[in-house]
């Protein structure tokens, strides 16, 4: 008696029985969504923007550990100087290798300036 009435409503118990895992399914999905992917997404814009803000005399750190002045940027590579005193080298590296800013170059200095001012290894 109970059978007939379930199937006059249209829905099996294996239909009635989906609902609740479907509904967890999706639940863990949103979970997985913004416990994971939401801030990693924006922490990758936040590192788009950074690189697309570079300029000429900020002082970054590369993924390798190494830090420096950006001396030069061509397109998609920055000549970056590295080293302490007169122990000073300029090194090229690829603009996705830049992993995060340390200090922003001075404001009274246009790019310019800071890329055609000679080193201190010149000077004499």
């Amino acid at each position: 008696m109970l059978e007939t009435v379930v199937y006059a409503a249209g829905e099996t118990a294996e239909q009635a029985s989906m609902w609740p895992s479907i509904i967890m399914i999706v639940a863990m999905l949103a979970i997985f969504w913004f416990i994971l992917i939401r801030p990693q997404k924006k922490k990758e814009k936040e590192l788009k923007n950074m690189l697309a803000a570079l300029k000429v005399g900020d002082e970054v750190a590369t993924i390798g550990g190494i830090h420096g002045k950006i001396v030069k940027i061509k397109d998609e590579l920055f000549v970056i100087e590295s080293g302490v005193g007169n122990n000073k080298s300029t090194i090229t590296v690829d603009r996705g290798s830049v992993a995060r800013f340390l200090k922003q170059a001075p404001e009274n200095k246009t790019s310019d300036e800071l890329s055609e001012a000679p080193s201190e290894d010149n000077k004499e």
